[in-house]
């Protein structure tokens, strides 16, 4: 995976209207980093021979982006349906069409790998030494330092192979992007049905357990088949690595999938029941609300903030008021509303002067984090946010090109991350801004956004030369859009389109000049709009969303 992440959003800049020279460089070192893997036999038939969906996601989170770029790639396409037959075809044995389980947390092109060896975890054991154990009933072991113990790793993989890794877990929830790539790219109802069926079971479970997602099922489909009938205990379950982090990401995945498929908001009933679960274990710690990361025969524990990220997205999918108030509830006040914090004064020629509010910019792994201070932004709280996101993005940018720029060493120096820790786009900002929405789920999350542009003149995806856009509110039914055409003598052609996908339908358009509002009426996925040299407007999008099927078809295809 990681060879894959360090180049993974480099179609997306293209698809927002960078150069598509990123694309074209994206392309070969996909098709680079394959190579090299295959060589070292990680990767079989061009996919991954077998590991679990959080890393699979890392790497194919990259390939989906390929999509929107350019869809009618022969080679990418045929990659796209090569790899979900691996989960349709059951001679693969990934997936059991009966049960509608996934028969391993690990999977791939070569099946479901249900023994783990020695060799398979070497590289990985400084690292998890970091990490509590996976359980704390096995025989012999009593820390996490036994992973680097030669004589006591054997212990924990077999308490894994025996308990871990036969059956399904909730993060294989992720594949459900892996198939609804291949539908964005034929319409192929088989997609959409296995998208569905398989979110179904999870949903189905999460009823049995009243509201409790159960993190491991066994190879006959029942729960706990391997832990005593424990509904915890699975692989990056409830208790081991991560915990919750896993949980929400998993089923905000495979609801959302499902929710674009289908246009059946009730799939997000899967993500929810895991939000409302942790909340309603909640508490008051050192002045900031927490939530339990971690379940096991001890019951709740771990706690600390939600990250904003998670309750985000379930706004932005569900756009219901009651998923808002819960964002902002589980929020930092201080993120919310940064420009409105008591700020400190300065003397300025005798006049006391309030100092610029800090925005509090977090970079991590998926550039994610900075959903709250957006919201607040959409609420009114932080009016210089655009400003702010761009700033501290861009000097993101710059600091990774001065790394770049910098680096003397040579390959024998560098660690497994050395380039994704150098990677220099970074679009968090713009595509919060621009596309109205928070950045995808880093670990194999679809990029589900309010809309989408396209260069009708170059026939290219994204927003043409000398046109900006700002998407300033965001409703259960609309999308305000300023617009700026900063040629001062030539007009500018943009499409809107609604979603990523063209998911949404665009009713009417209503451009703000003065009441009553000017509108056309559209009707369709999306349209073409004029920009006069020089203009500025806003206009507001009445849309229906989840009316069509996603597609990646660009309006002239």
């Amino acid at each position: 995976d990681d060879g894959y992440e360090s180049f993974y959003n480099y179609p997306l800049f293209s698809a927002l209207g960078g150069s598509m020279k990123l694309d074209s460089i994206a392309r070969h070192l996909w098709d680079g980093v394959t190579r090299q893997f295959t060589g070292y036999g990680q990767i079989h038939n061009e996919f991954d021979a077998g590991y679990d969906w959080m890393h699979h996601g890392e790497s194919y989170t990259y390939f989906y982006f390929f999509g929107l770029t350019d869809p009618t790639n022969k080679k990418f396409k045929a990659r796209a349906l090569k790899f979900a037959e691996l989960y349709m075809d059951p001679t693969y044995g990934n997936y059991d069409p009966e049960l509608k389980i996934i028969r391993s947390p690990l999977n791939g092109s070569k099946g479901p790998r249900h023994v783990n060896t020695e060799e398979d975890w070497v590289t990985h054991r400084p690292i998890l030494a970091n990490y509590l154990l996976p359980y704390d009933d096995i025989q012999g072991v009593d820390s996490s330092d036994a992973w680097n113990d030669d004589d006591k790793y054997p212990l924990i993989l077999d308490a894994m192979n025996k308990r871990m890794m036969k059956g399904d877990v909730p993060l294989n929830m992720a594949s459900t992007s892996l198939m609804l790539n291949a539908y964005m790219y034929t319409g192929d109802d088989k997609y959409k049905v296995w998208v569905e069926d398989y979110v179904k079971g999870w949903i189905q479970r999460v009823k049995d357990y009243d509201g409790f997602l159960p993190d491991n099922v066994g190879l006959s489909g029942k729960v706990g088949e391997y832990m005593e009938g424990r509904k915890w205990g699975g692989y990056y379950g409830w208790r081991w690595p991560h915990g919750l982090h896993n949980q929400m990401e998993a089923t905000l995945i495979g609801g959302s999938n499902a929710f674009m498929v289908s246009g059946d908001s009730t799939y997000l009933e899967l993500p929810k029941s895991v939000i409302r679960l942790v909340e309603g274990q909640s508490k008051i710690q050192d002045g900031h609300r927490v939530v339990p990361y971690r379940y096991d025969d001890r019951g709740w524990w771990d706690f600390h903030p939600m990250r904003p990220k998670f309750p985000s997205q379930l706004w932005f999918m569900s756009r219901q008021s009651e998923d808002w108030d819960r964002a902002k509830r589980l929020a930092d006040p201080d993120q919310w509303s940064y420009q409105q914090k008591e700020r400190k004064t300065q003397l300025v020629r005798g006049m006391r002067i309030p100092t610029e509010a800090h925005f509090p910019y977090k970079k991590s792994k998926g550039d994610s984090e900075n959903t709250i201070a957006w919201m607040g932004f959409l609420e009114g709280e932080n009016p210089n946010y655009p400003v702010d996101i761009l700033e501290a993005t861009y000097s993101e940018m710059q600091r990774r090109l001065k790394s770049v720029r910098d680096d003397d060493t040579v390959p024998d120096d560098q660690d497994v991350h050395h380039f994704l820790n150098r990677n220099p786009v970074v679009l968090e900002g713009l595509v919060q801004l621009t596309l109205g929405a928070p950045n995808h789920i880093y670990h194999g999350g679809l990029m589900h956004t309010s809309v989408r542009y396209f260069d009708p003149i170059l026939r290219r995806p994204g927003l043409p030369p000398d046109v900006a856009a700002l998407v300033a509110g965001i409703t259960s039914k609309s999308v305000k859009i300023k617009l700026v055409n900063l040629h001062t003598t030539e007009s500018r052609q943009v499409i809107i389109q609604g979603g990523m996908f063209g998911e949404h339908q665009i009713k009417r358009v209503r451009q703000v000049i003065d009441y009553p509002f000017q509108f056309n009426t559209i009707d369709k996925a999306y349209f073409q709009l004029t920009l006069g040299p020089g203009a500025v407007g806003q206009i507001e999008l009445d849309i229906e969303r989840f009316a069509n099927r996603p597609s990646y078809d660009f309006p002239w295809h």
